[in-house]
């Protein structure tokens, strides 16, 4: 850049120099001396000038092409986004519907299996009931936490997909206003998801509440049933 302007100083030198042309303001100048400084200057001058003057001439095709693209990838991000957050509650709700299928086949076992511990003893049949209880109790927090991991995996692409390339982070603030408004929404998506759980947890608490009255239920018919029938024996001896 030195040697630029160092030719433009020569430059104005030889013009002021020159020898003026009578009754007008021309003046004579040497053309060798001032193209010979004119190419100077243009060798001179850096390469990134002419490639920032090509950048400028395209700069609305370039700013259209990368909006383009930011609007491209922010739907394609927010489509995959929907789709992650739409499979995880559906897994979720297939978890808790497994969850609860299985339970109450664990619970219909027990009450089949305390049927027959009756006769045995009441320890057994708690001790069956209890195991019951805690496996179905860890089958749906199994189902919770999958569906919880399913939804940070779903906001952990979506994250990615997002900050996927600098035309999106060119577009920032457009895309964080996007992904705000999307892990709001999987918020209450989760909020309702948990309040589902939780009712569905309830009607498994009421079941099982409803299933331990039948068994006790059926130990006082029994043991009344015993009783009667001792004490019909025991008058048929004595008569």
């Amino acid at each position: 850049m030195y040697r630029v302007f160092e030719a433009l100083d020569e430059l104005v030198t030889i013009v002021e120099e020159a020898r003026g042309v009578p009754m007008t303001s021309s003046c004579v100048v040497p053309r060798g001396d001032v193209l010979e400084l004119l190419d100077d200057v243009r060798d001179a001058l850096p390469g990134e000038v002419d490639d920032a003057q090509d950048v400028l001439d395209k700069r609305d095709e370039i700013l259209n092409t990368a909006r383009q693209q930011a609007d491209e990838t922010i739907n394609s991000a927010n489509t995959d986004a929907e789709q992650t957050r739409a499979d995880a509650r559906a897994e979720a709700e297939r978890l808790v519907a497994d969850a609860r299928a299985q339970a109450e086949a664990i619970l219909a076992d027990a009450d089949a299996e305390a049927d027959r511990a009756v006769a045995a003893g009441r320890a057994e049949y708690d001790q069956l009931t209890e195991r019951a209880r805690g496996e179905s109790e860890r089958m749906i927090e199994a189902g919770r936490d999958a569906y919880d991991r399913s939804v940070q995996e779903g906001l952990a692409e979506q994250a990615r997909l997002v900050a996927d390339t600098e035309v999106v982070r060119a577009s920032h603030n457009e895309a964080a206003r996007i992904v705000d408004d999307a892990n709001a929404e999987a918020d209450r998506q989760r909020a309702d998801c948990d309040a589902y759980v939780d009712e569905k947890l309830a009607e498994f608490s009421d079941l099982l509440s409803q299933t331990l009255r039948t068994v006790d239920q059926g130990r006082h018919h029994l043991r009344g049933a015993v009783g009667n029938a001792s004490g019909y024996s025991r008058n048929g001896y004595d008569y």
